[in-house]
């Protein structure tokens, strides 16, 4: 893929699955959901006390994979840094209305914004990308 063409794959609504090394183990490899422009870092939240929010801080470099579901395949592998923030109830609450629709996604900010389990904002720099359109096998 170009470069075009992979940071709009990845802006689409898809999930990612992100991989964070952990001391003594494989690395913790686990679904998230998140928000990329392109040009831009991909961010998402998660729960500070979480066993993934627990391994992740400043600087520690992680590993996301998103692809397509149904063939011809396409994927995106992105490696980089993360820097860890305040989580933006707005940006919550479009998130969940992303993935989930308007009714299930109110329903899920809601829940969130109710928690009072701390979250954290995670937001990745994408320093390597490694991609795959079979979309294009076989085009001239």
């Amino acid at each position: 893929m170009s470069r075009a063409e992979r940071e709009a794959f990845l802006a689409a609504t898809r999930v990612a699955v992100a991989s964070i090394a952990e001391p003594g183990r494989g690395p913790l490899t686990v679904p998230v959901w998140y928000v990329y422009a392109p040009g831009g870092t991909l961010r998402f939240v998660t729960g500070a006390n979480s066993r993934k929010g627990k391994l992740l801080r400043d600087g520690v470099r992680i590993g996301l994979c998103v692809q397509s579901e149904t063939p011809p395949y396409q994927y995106v592998s992105l490696e980089g840094p993360v820097t860890i923030g305040t989580p933006d109830p707005v940006e919550n609450r479009a998130t969940a209305i992303r993935y989930l629709g308007p009714q299930m996604g109110e329903q899920y900010a809601a829940m969130l914004a109710a928690d009072p389990e701390p979250t954290i904002l995670v937001e990745l720099t994408p320093e390597r990308w490694f991609s795959v359109d079979y979309t294009k096998l076989g085009a001239s």
